[in-house]
């Protein structure tokens, strides 16, 4: 464990993509916790709590253990057979969240209970199909990523030309 505690992983560090976890985790000093309340990489964390409820896989490895903090769910998957990107992408699809949504507890804080998440049927293909899946999702992402950056760029240089535009207008009334 280096200085100042283990890094936690909290609630407000899973993005509601489900997709990325926080780089700056916070430290703390848990004392002795069971090794059972920690990643290592290689896992799924699943939102149970709160909206939305999705899943985000750990990266393998991480530098070292992190502290998982309720309402976060680890779930383990058997690697040999489910990947743990394809794992979080099931879980975050459209069908698999209206299946969980089903069985949401709470009117002011919503909760998925775990026998929802334990009970979740999801296809799972070949390990090679798996890593294409989560692949081309990754892509889709960075895609999107990149039309929304274009876009704003695109926004930004068509102000720019219309405010030089206005000033060239604005300076040839001055000179009359």
């Amino acid at each position: 464990m280096l200085e100042g505690g283990v890094p936690v992983l909290q609630l407000r560090d899973v993005d509601a993509s489900g997709t990325e976890l926080g780089s700056d985790l916070k430290r703390y000093d848990l004392g002795a916790l069971s090794e059972r309340y920690f990643v290592t990489g290689g896992e799924v964390v699943f939102r149970s709590r709160g909206e939305p409820n999705v899943a985000a896989a750990i990266q393998d490895p991480l530098p070292e253990p992190v502290a998982v903090i309720v309402p976060l769910v680890i779930i383990r998957p058997d690697r040999d057979r489910i990947l743990p990107g394809y794992l979080a992408w099931a879980i975050n699809q459209p069908d698999a969240q209206r299946r969980l949504g089903l069985e949401a507890q709470g009117t002011g804080l919503r909760m998925i209970p775990m026998p929802a998440l334990e009970n979740l049927e999801i296809a799972v293909p070949d390990l090679s199909t798996q890593k294409r899946v989560v692949e081309l999702s990754a892509l889709a992402r960075r895609e999107g990523q990149l039309l929304r950056q274009l876009a704003a760029r695109k926004d930004d240089l068509v102000s720019a030309i219309l405010g030089e535009a206005v000033k060239a207008t604005d300076l040839k009334e001055i000179a009359r």
